[in-house]
């Protein structure tokens, strides 16, 4: 058990810090603290010793030096049952410090208010972090808490006679130091800004289960940043997000972000089956449904406009997982509300399209990949025809379609389209000739023509084998990113073909 008999406090989140030091004045707790942690307890009528009073050293430099003083540090430090230590305290007039209660400068949210770089810095934390490391390494003599979450806890656990047990002040103390790589993570970052980056990650919720009911799994999320994504994304119905909807999920408004227009996008496994343009949203879903209305069953819709109540009706015809839209009318609301398991959920549309992650970690065997992530499209700018017929202008609005789907394919990618919506999708084979046999297996078991459509590649033709069957199954144009040592017979192929090519000059691999 470890005794408290003397607490030092210096936190910028207030909450709940009054009834913890009520709760220990109770117990007869001496109490220091800082700065406006200590005038927040005066002005309660509890009493406390200001920091600089029990250091006998004054705050310095408008707050930069408060509790960087070795009656803090040593008092933290001294372990109780080391005698050298004991004499130490003793020679030097030093009182031990039993709790810690410490919560860092509000560097991340400072960040998210897109303050000035010098009142940025100003945010970075240097006497918590030194004083919670330095409780820490003590914790067999030093209880520290760093999250008003725990004051309840460590209340109830505190004996009559001052003692909370040993593994409460080591579990404490391995929290406290998550809280200092996640703090210090955000400042590096923030220091390193377009370099190589940390992360730490705070547990967001349990999942049930992984991919498989015997696979456990959690949702993580970066330490302290503010909540971006699915993560920020309102569940108004339904059973809870297990770990495949949250992928597919994400999957469905990776690729709904890509769309300024009217969209509706379909995913199934974390793959595109289908994706429907139009003007009004109801047209948009009917054109996403007709790609692949099989696979579509048990699929998650994701829509850029609300869902009003002619968009829920149809989609209440079939067996869906999720459904994202920016908001739901009553009316769709209440279309939907028999269908008791499916899940909406809302995300704000701008922050969609507005805050785009730059980079994905993904982990592998021993380690973990970090890649900046594959956004936007430059290469239109550049791209060019390198056939002799050129692409009309409807051929090119439905190349920039499929183009845009095939990116969120999975590659091995081949995207039949139209300018509206996808016809037939053909994913993660291992050849570049079996995903278009797939794909236009797909459209064929929809019983969708594909004459006149327009053809999407994520990666380049090794040979012309694959032109030719594009052709063969109607497409009248095509877009790939080129560079094979063939492409000059994979050029004569689709001129054979009287068949449009553009070369983009970058692919867009998804494995």
């Amino acid at each position: 058990m470890i005794s408290i008999r003397r607490a030092l406090l210096s936190v910028s989140d207030k909450k709940g810090l009054i009834d913890l030091a009520r709760h220990l004045h109770q117990h007869n707790v001496e109490l220091i603290a800082s700065g406006g942690t200590a005038r927040a307890i005066q002005d309660a009528g509890l009493p406390v010793t200001p920091v600089e009073k029990f250091t006998g050293h004054p705050e310095a430099m408008e707050g930069r030096i408060k509790t960087l003083h070795p009656r803090i540090h040593g008092g933290l430090l001294a372990r109780r049952d080391h005698e050298g230590d004991r004499d130490d305290l003793k020679r030097l007039n030093l009182e031990p410090i039993d709790l810690l209660v410490v919560n860092f400068y509000p560097f991340a949210e400072t960040l998210a208010q897109g303050k000035t770089e010098d009142e940025t810095n100003e945010q970075i934390d240097v006497g918590g972090p030194s004083m919670v490391r330095a409780a820490v390494k003590n914790r067999k003599h030093v209880a520290v808490l760093t999250d008003p979450a725990q004051y309840v806890e460590f209340m109830a656990a505190l004996t009559i006679d001052n003692m909370i047990p040993e593994e409460l002040a080591d579990r404490f103390g391995r929290r406290a130091f998550l809280e200092i790589v996640a703090y210090d993570s955000q400042i590096a970052n923030w220091l390193n800004q377009d370099q190589a980056h940390s992360y730490a990650l705070a547990k967001v919720r349990e999942l049930r289960y992984g991919e498989n009911p015997h696979q456990s799994a959690a949702l993580y999320a970066p330490c302290g940043a503010p909540a971006e994504g699915l993560i920020a994304a309102d569940k108004l119905s339904g059973k809870q997000l297990s770990f495949n909807n949250l992928l597919d999920a994400d999957g469905a408004l990776s690729l709904l972000g890509e769309f300024d227009d009217c969209a509706c996008v379909i995913i199934k496994h974390v793959t595109p089956c289908g994706v429907g343009v139009s003007p009004r949203l109801v047209d948009a879903i009917e054109i996403a449904l007709l790609t692949d209305p099989v696979s579509a069953f048990g699929g998650i819709v994701a829509v850029n406009r609300p869902l009003d109540e002619d968009a829920a009706s149809r989609l209440s015809d079939i067996f869906l997982e999720i459904i994202l839209a920016p908001s739901f009318t009553d009316g769709a609301r209440a279309t939907l509300a028999k269908k008791k398991a499916l899940r909406l959920i809302t995300f704000n549309l701008d922050e969609l399209y507005a805050h785009k992650p730059k980079q994905e970690l993904r982990a592998i065997w021993g380690g973990f990949l970090l890649q900046d992530k594959d956004r936007g499209f430059e290469e239109w700018k550049t791209a060019r025809v390198v056939t002799k017929r050129e692409p009309t202008p409807e051929e090119l609005a439905a190349l920039q379609l499929g183009w845009t789907v095939a990116k969120h394919v999975r590659s091995n990618a081949i995207v039949f389209s139209s300018r509206h919506g996808t016809l037939g999708i053909g994913a993660g084979q291992m050849s570049r000739v079996d995903s278009t046999r797939f794909a236009v297996l797909k459209a064929e078991a929809a019983g969708l023509s594909l004459r006149g459509s327009v053809c999407a590649s994520d990666a380049f033709f090794p040979f012309r084998d694959g032109v030719d069957h594009v052709a063969n199954a109607g497409a009248t144009a095509i877009v790939q990113p080129g560079g094979s040592v063939r492409d000059e017979e994979v050029i004569a192929a689709a001129n054979e073909h009287n068949v449009a090519m553009i070369f983009t000059g970058r692919r867009h691999f998804k494995h």
